[in-house]
């Protein structure tokens, strides 16, 4: 199978989108197909190949066009792809049997068109909350949100099909008025994220008095609220460990000063940091799924997450973690209080969040994928529907309940 993934973010930019495409395209490859990936350039002097992406022997098989772009104003860390020729011309140059529009926005709405008038069927996959990250940017207006929902309706309604990474986004994008919407959550590599990476040595060198170390990673942005670690970084015997960058950073240092900022870490540094972790907290109310979330389960940390948007498929509530109502600094407080005061608790929630996610591996998302690729192409030459493979239930979502205590 021929495939193009356009997508507004690839490496090296690290965040959600640009890591579940690199192993979208790595399990293509892997499974025999051809993906091409078409994307915005990065930032000049950016340590990456122009022209393909991968590792080992996938590197000279995961082709790659960056399109010229410009960075966004005011946060200069994402990039926006420039209108260009070379998108058409590369959409059509590779001869795909469907295109893949990875968190479709700009670049990926000016693939849907070339899609449809080369006759190819696209699969949108839908990843940020747009519209709620530009509610948040406009202060509430609501103006940026509305405008934001008619760009998604217009670029997921002209989809075969759209995938949600979660139960809580794919009823949003359903109430909003996107059809033909259904479920592809993401994996995780649990043999990276593993309990055998807790470091010692760097739990010392960050809680040198055995504070309790709870930890945020991800990007430092306003939409992420990570300032709501404020109260919980004040509590005695609790050592807040930021990890990440973004231009949140110099406020959020001035705001807990008792906090150790370690700015980006990736690869083995990672893995160390979350395993070493004694509780992981998300704080962003607007997250479509929450890869972080996943990795501190992999590493066998306890997590606490929003009761909004795809933390409520990922943390079962006083069983691999603890929820609390979204934007509320004092609740996040009170729940990191509460497992630091119990190591019995916190070790028993890694470990049952360990099991929780052990089965979803990049693989088997990236199978269940493909099976939405021949679905899709089976409705588009009007062919009977292939029959569901066992595996593909092994990946399915947690339906996700609100806990009582939050409910009201």
């Amino acid at each position: 199978m021929r495939v193009v993934i356009v997508t507004e973010s690839f490496p090296p930019e690290v965040n959600g989108v640009a890591h579940s495409v690199l192993r979208t395209a790595e399990h293509l490859v892997r499974r025999g197909h051809r993906p091409l990936v078409v994307t915005p350039a990065p930032a000049r002097g950016a340590q990456c190949s122009p022209q393909t992406f991968g590792s080992g022997t996938e590197a000279e098989r995961i082709p790659v066009v960056r399109i010229p772009s410009m960075p966004l104003p005011g946060y200069p860390q994402v990039r926006i792809a420039l209108p260009s020729r070379q998108l058409t011309a590369a959409v059509a140059g590779h001869r795909p049997d469907i295109v893949h529009l990875a968190s479709p926005f700009v670049l990926g709405a000016r693939a849907m068109p070339v899609a449809a008038r080369l006759g190819v069927p696209a699969v949108a996959v839908y990843q940020t909350d747009l519209a709620g990250y530009a509610h948040a940017y406009r202060a509430g207006r609501g103006l940026g949100e509305a405008a934001a929902w008619r760009r998604i309706r217009a670029v997921h309604r002209a989809a075969a099909r759209t995938l949600a990474p979660s139960t809580p986004a794919a009823q949003d994008l359903t109430a909003h008025g996107v059809p033909r919407v259904q479920l592809w959550p993401r994996g995780v590599d649990s043999v990276r994220f593993h309990p055998r990476h807790r470091d010692e040595g760097l739990r010392r060198a960050l809680a040198p008095g055995g504070e309790v170390l709870v930890g945020y990673v991800g990007r430092l942005a306003p939409e992420k609220r990570v300032d709501l670690l404020a109260a919980a970084s004040a509590l005695p015997g609790v050592r807040v460990v930021v990890v990440g960058d973004g231009p949140s950073a110099p406020s959020l240092k001035a705001s807990m000063p008792g906090a150790v900022f370690l700015g980006r870490r990736t690869g083995e540094e990672l893995a160390r940091c979350f395993a070493t972790l004694d509780v992981f907290v998300h704080t962003g109310p607007l997250e479509t799924f929450c890869q972080t979330i996943q990795e501190a389960m992999a590493s066998g940390v306890p997590v606490i997450g929003p009761a909004a948007g795809g933390p409520l498929d990922l943390v079962a509530h006083r069983r691999t973690g603890l929820l609390v109502p979204p934007r509320d600094g004092a609740a996040v407080a009170r729940a990191v209080a509460e497992l630091a005061a119990d190591p019995a608790r916190r070790a028993a929630y890694g470990t049952a969040g360990r099991a929780e996610v052990a089965a979803r591996t990049w693989e088997a998302v990236g199978d269940l994928l493909l099976r939405h690729y021949d679905e899709v192409l089976a409705e588009h030459r009007g062919l009977p529907l292939p029959p569901a493979p066992p595996s593909s239930a092994s990946v399915a979502p947690v339906v996700p309940v609100l806990p009582e205590e939050l409910s009201a």
